[in-house]
């Protein structure tokens, strides 16, 4: 089975990777270069009870099983690849500044709630809190050793992959289907759009892809002053998410419909830097060391894309929005087993044909 697939993220490079060893021949076509786009971008946060706190029941049993694939994930990447990918499982404090934001967690969770002094013992570096959940069970990875990780992978194990080299257009013929580029037409018995944020952007006859668009993210990561210890663990709060990675310390992330833009904002800087040091007073001596922003998949009702479009033999995998990396490992096995025409059930809350379908 010769399978093409559109964008070299996460989600495109997983699959490949799993229909490579389906015994699929496997080429991803990349209009940048692999991995630059929301996964290099992203925080790596493996977080299935922050994330679905207001999701349906589809997408968090779907957080839920992703989140329980990962150990495994991130063990076969990194035996397979030869390269570590900085997968922990260290937990988060999730922190209210308020007695009713601490209701509201609360009620969000079976969890029992942390008063401030529990959770400034778990994290010193908390100022003014009115109490903290602990979950021991969420996780994270190094989103670009990750990247650069599968890239690897995904060529030794004896994939195709051609960078520079945009998908123009899909074309379906008489019994065919293939991807125009600049400099070349591909015919496939399989196309995956995983493009990311530029997923519906694809030229095509009918409104077949999903109209997928971009939401604009800003991260910094911040360096602690001489003898300052970063934070034990992933935090939680006052609107922003602290990640303690590699000797810096990650904050983010803002949200804005902003097109394909990715300039980077003192607006950003300011909120993400005052939001980390209302929830932690002592980051004020931090300096910034990097600001960067990426493009998060983002579909009309917020749900994954994922499954065969109206196209017979062209599937989707896109729309993961903030959980691109959290949603890794079920995307690959959902969408290549799919692909490989494995008796699996395509999850209808998901499929890329619900956009075309009468209310």
């Amino acid at each position: 089975m010769r399978v093409i697939i559109i964008g070299a993220g996460v989600a495109g490079l997983s699959i490949g990777w799993k229909l490579l060893e389906g015994g699929a021949d496997v080429t991803i076509l990349e209009r940048a270069q692999p991995v630059r786009g929301a996964t290099w971008a992203a925080a790596g946060l493996i977080a299935p009870t922050v994330e679905t706190a207001h999701a349906s029941a589809e997408e968090t049993q779907f957080a839920r099983w992703s989140a329980e694939l990962w150990p495994e994930f991130a063990g076969e990447i990194e035996q397979n690849s030869g390269r570590k990918i900085g997968y922990r499982r260290d937990g988060a404090l999730i922190v209210a500044s308020s007695e009713d934001e601490a209701n509201r967690i609360v009620a969000q969770s079976n969890r029992k709630l942390l008063s401030a002094n529990e959770a400034r013992a778990r994290e010193p570096m908390l100022g003014d809190v009115a109490g903290a959940l602990w979950d021991g069970e969420e996780a994270q990875v190094d989103s670009r050793a990750l990247g650069a990780a599968l890239t690897h992978l995904f060529v030794r194990a004896g994939g195709q992959l051609s960078v520079n080299e945009a998908a123009v257009r899909i074309e379906v013929g008489d019994g065919w289907i293939g991807v125009t580029t600049p400099f070349n037409t591909y015919v496939a018995d399989r196309i995956l759009v995983a493009a990311g944020a530029w997923s519906g952007g694809i030229d095509m006859d009918d409104d077949v892809l999903p109209p997928v668009r971009p939401v604009k993210g800003e991260v910094l990561a911040l360096v602690p002053p001489a003898g300052a210890l970063l934070p034990k663990q992933v935090v939680w709060g006052n609107g922003v998410y602290l990640v303690p990675r590699g000797g810096r310390l990650l904050i983010g992330a803002t949200m804005e419909e902003a097109g394909f833009d990715t300039s980077l904002t003192d607006t950003a800087e300011d909120w993400l830097t005052s939001r980390a040091i209302g929830l932690m007073p002592s980051l004020a001596s931090w300096k910034i060391d990097e600001h960067w922003a990426g493009l998060r998949p983002a579909s009309p009702d917020g749900l994954p894309v994922l499954g065969e479009t109206k196209v017979q033999n062209l599937f989707v995998a896109s729309g993961q929005f903030r959980n691109g990396i959290l949603f890794a490992p079920a995307v690959a096995e959902t969408v290549a087993r799919l692909i490989l025409g494995a008796d699996v059930p395509e999850i209808r809350a998901f499929g890329p044909r619900r956009f075309g379908e009468a209310p």
